[in-house]
């Protein structure tokens, strides 16, 4: 995958004793993975991203767009 462009939120959660990972940009489940460190979460995260490119494309849906911040 070239650039990822969607938003990652990573939360630690007291409950699951875990960083959990929420991509707010794709519609449904709000929390997608999760890591026992904040660089586990962050590299499952990127995984869920590309394995949902990869899902929207192989059902020949449009990906949502990314949010991006713009200048003011």
């Amino acid at each position: 995958m070239n650039q990822i462009k969607y938003k990652m939120v990573i939360q630690w959660s007291e409950e699951d004793e875990c960083f959990l990972v929420g991509l707010p940009d794709f519609i449904g489940q709000y929390w997608r993975t999760h890591g026992a460190t904040y660089e586990e979460a962050v590299a499952n995260g990127k995984e869920a991203i590309e394995s949902l490119i990869i899902s929207y494309q192989a059902d020949g849906e449009p990906l949502p767009k990314p949010s991006i911040l713009e200048k003011v």
